[in-house]
């Protein structure tokens, strides 16, 4: 909520809500978005470190060095469809001599480690694979 000058400010306590008054920059305008976004679903949306710990649900897994590649396109995409294509070109850029079957067994074995965490890899038949929270 953009509240104008010299007036009182609203009264909320909803984590949902925030407000600024102008002029407000529009990088400073982003970051306000994000940190409510972060506040609000946080904790619903997977983060990955540069180490690969996998954060989820106030949870942690840690991936190895390739699959690490892999997931950062996931985390990005969280929820929608990442291309076999795209994830085979992430693939071939972090080992030497990539296989055919390589990126089937990555996925077999992200798919393993991620219900730690609870998040699941659904395979879109023809698509590719999406990384999702599975409702409980």
């Amino acid at each position: 909520m953009v509240v104008e000058a010299g007036v009182e400010p609203p009264v909320c306590s909803d984590p949902r809500e925030d407000w600024v008054r102008p002029p407000i920059s529009r990088s400073d305008l982003d970051a306000r978005v994000e940190a409510l976004f972060t506040r609000v679903y946080g904790s619903r949306v997977p983060r990955l470190d540069s180490v690969g710990t996998l954060y989820f649900d106030d949870q942690l897994v840690t991936i190895s060095s390739a699959q690490i590649k892999l997931m950062e396109l996931f985390v990005e995409r969280f929820g929608e469809v990442v291309s076999r294509n795209e994830l085979s070109q992430r693939l071939n850029d972090c080992t030497s001599a990539p296989t055919r079957n390589s990126l089937d067994l990555h996925i077999m074995r992200l798919r393993r480690r991620l219900g730690d965490v609870n998040l699941a890899i659904r395979t879109a038949w023809g698509q590719g694979y999406v990384l999702e929270a599975p409702e409980a």
